[in-house]
């Protein structure tokens, strides 16, 4: 099917004022379009909300486990998607991919070392865990965001409880939008091999690489050094658009990292939505033609973003190699010293780039229907042009 077939109308608006959105909720009562949480503003995917509809004319609706189906589904997903291989027991589920950062971070015993800006909850589930967090920025060449490595060697010299034993890698990265290349990650793999580092590699937005042929690697393919240190995160919430449902997993194929990783979650984290089970299946094993046409409208959508950014005065901005958040710099704008707030006192609500650890930037999440996309963007070039005069 194509993006315009009436079944895949991305283009629809669907009303989340006055409802339970979290989106939409923060700006309750006040002209503000919201382009801050990652949280699509398209309907799930018809196959998705059959399979629950299904589920729910069940009628009971009591403690769940995880059915052979939905294991199947994602065995079999990683196999086709990734050729990654790998045995049902490796995986651990979740009620959520930042359960698990939390859970990697105490089930490691040591500092935790990761790149920024990042995603909020690799800053705090270090801190929540009792953990030394050592942060080291990323760098921007020749327009593209990478890896420093030698910062971050030195910063694995420390000694001490500072002293890193787990990675908290974000694959594709978010939100600077990057997906990491092979060669990146063969050096990574090398680095954490020479410094001994579990790695934690949340690749929550693996379905949404953009360019070249969308294609994405799993960290723990890289190699059987890689696979042995590695605990991947994984969910359908952001491709499919169901975060509501609460259900992510991890593969681990280490026996022992998998038993210590486990362990930490007897008696504090919950079981799994038996919605989410049912949610997760039917998106790995019936949405592919879905996910594609997704792909489609994404695409464009980035493309509107970045040539408007372009032609705003003092804002600039990366190319967009995979997911739905542009991640954008406003420290060219005169006189504004908080461009989040900035911009929502224009109508537009976008994220602080403060909370990922690089104050002066805002990321937009461009995952919604053109028409709103386009009245965000052109209340930014009115308050953009409004300073710059």
């Amino acid at each position: 099917m194509q993006q315009n077939d009436p079944v895949f109308d991305f283009d629809r608006v669907i009303e989340r004022r006055d409802g339970d959105s979290l989106k939409w909720n923060r700006y309750a009562g006040r002209d503000v379009l919201p382009l801050w949480v990652a949280d699509m503003d398209f309907a799930s995917p018809p196959a998705v909300l059959a399979a629950v509809q299904q589920r729910l004319d069940h009628g009971i609706l009591g403690y769940s486990v995880p059915t052979q189906e939905v294991t199947d589904a994602v065995v079999a997903y990683l196999d086709r998607r990734y050729g990654w291989q790998i045995e049902s027991d490796w995986i651990v589920w979740l009620p959520g991919l930042v359960t698990g950062l939390n859970v990697a971070c105490r089930a490691v015993d040591g500092g935790v070392l990761t790149a920024t800006p990042v995603y909020p909850p690799f800053l705090s589930a270090p801190k929540l865990s009792g953990r030394a967090l050592t942060t080291v920025p990323l760098v921007e060449r020749n327009g593209r965001w990478v890896f420093d490595f030698a910062a971050m060697a030195a910063a694995c010299a420390q000694g001490g409880d500072k002293a890193p034993a787990l990675l908290l890698l974000c694959h594709p990265h978010n939100p600077v939008g990057r997906a990491w290349s092979a060669d990146e990650l063969a050096e990574l793999a090398d680095f954490c091999r020479c410094h001994d580092l579990v790695v934690c590699s949340d690749e929550i937005h693996c379905d949404l690489v953009l360019d070249g042929g969308g294609r994405h690697q799993p960290f723990a393919t890289i190699d059987e050094d890689a696979a042995a240190r590695s605990i991947t995160l994984m969910a359908p919430s952001k491709t499919y658009n169901i975060p509501g449902l609460g259900c992510a997993w991890a593969v681990i194929p280490d026996a022992s990292l998998r038993r210590r990783f486990s362990g930490v979650m007897n008696g504090i984290v919950p079981h799994v939505n038996l919605f989410g089970y049912v949610a997760c299946a039917a998106a790995l094993r019936d949405c592919e033609d879905w996910r594609l046409a997704l792909l489609d409208y994404l695409r464009g959508n980035r493309d509107r973003v970045e040539a408007a950014v372009a032609e705003m005065p003092g804002l600039s901005m990366t190319h967009v190699e995979a997911g739905y958040l542009a991640w954008i710099d406003a420290r060219g704008l005169p006189g504004v010293a908080e461009p989040a707030a900035f911009f929502e006192a224009a109508g537009v609500g976008l994220n602080n780039g403060a909370d990922f650890g690089l104050p002066g930037w805002v990321r937009l999440n461009y995952g919604c229907p053109r028409a709103t996309l386009d009245a965000a963007l052109a209340r930014m070039q009115a308050a953009c042009a409004a300073v710059a005069q």
